[in-house]
C-alpha cells in the first residue's frame, strides 16, 4: 500500500504531467541563440541613438523569450539588407514580414496580424488617386517608397512600374519618406499608415504632416497576412518550437495588446487588425 506522503507526491507529479501536456504550457526553448537583424520601422521597431531596440516586435520576442526559454539577439541593419541577410541563412527570425511568394521558398511564414498599404499623401487640391491604372496615369504625382519594403505582388508590380516611368525615388526608411514629402520632393508614398505615423512621432521636422495627411485605400492593396519568416536554415527543432510560440502569441492577443501600448488605436484603423 502506498503510505499517505508517497500517495501525495505521485499525484502531484500525475498533475504537473497533465498540465505540461496542454497546449501553451510546455516550454518551447531553443537549441541557440536567434539572430533577428531588425531596421527601423515606425514603433513597431524603433531604433534609439545608441542602437536599443524597442517597439512591438521587440516586445514581443522579449517576452517569448521570458515565457518560451528562446534566447534572441538583435542587430540593427539597413532595411533593404535584411532579404538579403534572410535568403542566406544569416538571419533566422525575419520580423515584421508581409507574405511573398519569393519569401516563401527561403522560410516559413508565421501570421501574427493583417496589414494594409495604402497611398498617402500630403492634403491638397489633387483629385484623390482611385486605383493602381489612375496612378500610373498621372506622371506629374511623384512617388518615394521604402527600399525593401514588400506589401505583396500588387505593391511590387506597381513599384516596378512606377520604377520604369522615372517616377520613383527609393528611401532608406519611413522618416526619410516623410522629409521628402514635407519638402515637397515627393506627393505620395504607399506604405501601411501606422508605418509612416509611428515614423513621424520620432521627427519633431515633420510632425506637422500628421494632420494634413491623407489616405487612399486602393483594391490592388488588398488586406494581406503579415508575421515572421523562419529561416529554412534553422533546424527542425528550433523551427517548431519558434513557430509554437510565435503562433501562441497572435492567438492569446499579446501581438494585438503590443500594438495597442505603442500606437493610438485610430492610428491602426485602415492599416492593421488582429488575426
Amino acid at each position: 500500500m502506498y503510505t499517505n506522503t508517497a500517495y501525495s507526491a505521485c499525484r502531484r507529479l500525475l498533475v504537473l504531467g497533465s498540465l505540461l501536456a496542454l497546449p501553451g504550457l510546455a516550454a518551447a526553448s531553443c537549441s541557440r541563440t536567434i539572430n533577428v537583424p531588425i531596421a527601423p520601422i515606425g514603433l513597431s521597431v524603433f531604433v534609439a541613438p545608441d542602437n536599443t531596440v524597442s517597439g512591438v516586435y521587440p516586445e514581443i520576442l522579449r517576452s517569448m523569450s521570458t515565457k518560451e526559454g528562446c534566447t534572441f539577439e538583435f542587430s540593427v541593419v539597413p532595411r533593404a539588407r535584411l532579404d538579403v541577410l534572410f535568403e542566406s541563412g544569416r538571419a533566422d527570425l525575419l520580423i515584421p514580414a508581409s507574405r511573398s511568394p519569393l519569401r516563401d521558398e527561403q522560410g516559413l511564414f508565421v501570421p501574427l496580424i493583417y496589414s494594409r498599404a495604402t497611398l498617402i499623401t500630403v492634403a491638397s487640391e489633387r483629385p484623390a488617386v482611385k486605383t493602381a491604372q489612375d496612378l500610373l496615369t498621372r506622371r506629374d504625382i511623384r512617388v518615394g517608397v521604402v527600399r525593401g519594403f514588400d506589401f505583396g505582388p500588387g505593391y511590387q508590380l506597381l513599384v516596378r512600374e512606377l520604377a520604369e516611368q522615372g517616377r520613383l525615388v527609393q528611401e532608406v526608411d519611413a522618416a526619410s519618406v516623410a522629409r521628402l514629402m514635407q519638402s515637397g520632393a515627393v506627393d505620395l508614398t504607399i506604405m501601411a499608415p501606422n508605418i509612416l505615423l509611428g515614423a513621424l512621432q520620432g521627427e519633431p521636422k515633420v510632425a506637422g504632416l500628421v494632420p494634413r495627411l491623407r489616405y487612399e485605400a486602393i483594391e490592388e492593396l488588398p488586406w494581406g497576412d503579415s508575421g515572421a519568416y523562419i529561416s529554412k536554415h534553422l533546424n527542425e527543432a528550433d523551427t517548431n518550437s519558434l513557430r509554437e510560440a510565435l503562433e501562441r502569441s497572435s492567438k492569446s492577443g499579446a501581438v494585438w495588446k503590443a500594438f495597442l501600448r505603442y500606437y493610438p488605436a485610430n492610428a491602426l484603423v485602415g492599416s492593421i487588425r488582429s488575426r
